[in-house]
């Protein structure tokens, strides 16, 4: 007769599989704020390299206000841009290159 095959619970399976499942869960539990950390992380170095080149523009900008109040400036801007006093005469000159 062969020998009887006991048809109870394996305890040493069962805790595998249960230590196996509480394993899962707690890498579960972490994966979800790593990944968030991560992007948070990125879009902060993201943002850090946008405000710098912003502060880079804002101190140009601060410079040409700068310029743009001394004496003469704006009348000078106003020529470079083609604009003639009140009974001035504009003269366009082509064909010096």
């Amino acid at each position: 007769m062969p020998p009887r095959r006991s048809l109870g619970i394996r305890w040493d399976r069962l805790g595998r599989w249960a230590l196996l499942g509480v394993f899962a869960l707690v890498l579960y539990l972490y994966i979800g704020p790593a990944l968030t950390w991560i992007s948070t992380y990125k879009e902060a170095s993201r943002q850090r390299e946008a405000v710098a080149e912003l502060r880079a523009e804002n101190e140009r900008l601060e410079q040409r206000k700068a310029e743009l109040k001394e004496p003469g400036a704006i009348e000078r801007e106003a020529r470079r841009l083609g604009m003639v006093k009140a009974g001035e005469r504009a003269y366009i000159v082509e064909g010096l290159k």
